[in-house]
């Protein structure tokens, strides 16, 4: 009788886990690397159970297809809401988790020996933290590590998707492989002419005009050529740095004393999820990226009422605290490519960021035409701004715009995500037979500016550099700088920010204003594609031709 009940008591425990394998939820978007799936990347071992792993467990939206038509409707000039931006708190109650599924991600966490170390409800997240073992429990995977089939390293990865005994589906988890390192876009005239066999003088045609040392661009001479001499100065507006590494900020001191210039800005250095907010030489950091960022975005806008580096070790952590600090950074500089294990990832935040009207702008590359191997990601998203590079004159030292060509090395192309063509790409006159866009995939850039190697750069407390740096990294805080001063001129005028610009700036490119609102670049190419007259796959719709986009964006 004891043996027939200990037999009908398994049989229920076998059942139940059954049941409980049947209700396990897959999470919303992939994880598993395709080298990892298709086999090309040769399996080394496992990650140690004692590991200690950061994660980021990011929640799914509440009513994503109400959200888009909300964004829909958001941007269109003749709709009843057309810029009326929500509110991170607005956002959550309309479109983020219930507090009942934040609270149930809590537990799930706490039940399976994480520890809870940061997240909000508002930034649709929980960071976590735990041993390889306790990870490997909570998500029904087995860390594994591999050679990297393009990388002298080993990287380790999950083995399947992960899954939870949650109710409901996850979105994603950040910080389960580490396939891809983020890398700054931002590239060295000396390593680009060794790699290529040329002399680096010859990788710049012409002799640079700015006012900096060796007749380098400062980042004050962007605002002269692209901006002007009128008085707005980002006054009021909040402006946000995405940067995976801390700096050291006596280098930015270096370049202003060097340069006789005052930084009046405040700058905060804000770690996203504990990763460190310094970055010193001596300790094998580099702040190149993140100081040049500094220097373009507060030479375009030098009255800011605050620059935040927001500095992290995941991107959705980054990207979560962008959606939800207070003061909100309306306009955004990001100049670090990665590639995702799905790039859907961050759409849910891209699409935050439209509703509460703020403007992503990312860095297109400086390796020339997209493609699966040369990845666009974040660039080609199609709810942020790409920046692709120009090769800028000016008329004098810290003079006005005189030229413009193509950047020979400036990102752009097709979607190599394939991500759909989106309905600003779709206005009659952006896509045609001279510029050979794609109808069906999102295209990039957008927009563009200077990406030469002809700027004055100070970093890793050492000597500073001039005509020896360059990359799109410079022109996308340029260009957040610029909407910077866009907005503080609307604020001023009672029409509140911008908002996202897309849809704003494509149908003026095919308006009889265009010629007036953006220097449209028509010479140079870059890998498989050429400048062209109007919108072109290597410089979008240009630079900003001073007080005219200005002007049009009111």
């Amino acid at each position: 009788m004891i043996r027939r009940a200990g037999l009908f008591f398994a049989a229920v425990a076998l059942l139940s886990a059954a049941a409980l394998n049947c209700r396990a939820q897959y999470v919303s978007t992939h994880h598993v690397r395709d080298a990892v799936r298709s086999y090309q990347a040769a399996p080394v071992g496992r990650l140690p159970e004692t590991k200690v792993m950061q994660l980021d467990i990011v929640l799914a939206l509440r009513d994503p297809a109400g959200l888009k038509a909300f964004l829909e409707e958001l941007y269109d000039s003749n709709s009843r809401i057309y810029h009326q931006f929500l509110t991170p708190k607005e956002f959550t109650e309309r479109f983020g988790p219930s507090q009942a599924d934040y609270d149930a991600v809590l537990k799930f966490a706490k039940e399976n020996g994480l520890t809870v170390a940061g997240g909000s409800r508002d930034g649709m997240e929980v960071q976590v933290r735990g041993t390889v073992a306790a990870v490997e429990r909570a998500f029904h995977v087995t860390m594994r590590t591999y050679h990297h089939p393009t990388e002298n390293r080993i990287f380790y990865s999950p083995d399947r998707e992960p899954t939870t005994t949650l109710p409901f589906a996850l979105w994603h988890i950040s910080g389960l492989d580490d396939y891809s390192i983020p890398h700054p876009l931002y590239v060295k005239r000396s390593e680009v002419a060794a790699a290529r066999g040329v002399d680096a003088r010859a990788l710049v045609s012409h002799a640079t005009t700015g006012s900096g040392p060796a007749a380098s661009f400062l980042g004050s001479d962007m605002r002269a050529a692209y901006y002007g001499t009128g008085s707005l100065t980002g006054a009021g507006q909040n402006l946000g740095l995405l940067e995976y590494y801390g700096t050291d900020l006596a280098d930015l001191n270096t370049y202003y004393a060097n340069v006789h210039q005052t930084n009046k800005v405040p700058i905060t250095l804000l770690s996203t999820d504990g990763t460190s907010t310094s970055c010193y030489a001596s300790q094998g950091c580099d702040d190149t990226e993140q100081t040049l960022d500094m220097t373009q975005a507060l030479g375009m806008a030098p009255g800011l009422s605050s620059l935040v580096m927001y500095v992290g070790s995941t991107d959705t952590a980054i990207i979560s605290a962008m959606t939800t600090h207070s003061p909100l950074p309306k306009t955004i500089g990001c100049s670090w490519g990665w590639t995702p294990a799905d790039p859907s990832t961050l759409d849910p935040y891209f699409q935050k960021m439209s509703a509460q009207g703020q403007n992503f702008f990312a860095a297109s590359g400086d390796n020339s035409t997209w493609s699966r191997r040369n990845e666009a990601w974040p660039a080609d998203d199609d709810y942020v701004v790409s920046v692709g590079g120009t090769d800028l004159t000016t008329a004098s030292a810290g003079g006005a715009w005189k030229s413009e060509t193509a950047w020979s090395y400036s990102g752009g192309g097709i979607s190599p995500d394939r991500i759909a063509i989106p309905s600003w790409q779709k206005l009659s006159g952006v896509i045609n037979s001279s510029n050979r866009g794609s109808t069906t995939y999102r295209n990039g850039p957008d927009v563009s500016a200077n990406a030469n190697f002809t700027f004055y750069v100070c970093a890793d407390q050492t000597t500073c550099t001039a005509n020896e740096y360059g990359g799109t990294s410079f022109a996308a805080p340029m260009w957040a700088g610029y909407i910077a001063l866009v907005n503080q001129r609307r604020v001023a005028s009672g029409l509140g920010t911008i908002g996202f610009i897309n849809p704003t700036i494509y149908p003026i490119g095919v308006s009889s204003s265009y010629g007036t609102d953006f220097h449209d670049i028509t010479s140079g190419r870059s890998g498989s594609y050429s400048a062209v007259k109007g919108y072109d796959l290597v410089t979008g719709w240009g630079s900003p031709n001073g007080a005219g986009l200005l002007n049009a964006l009111q």
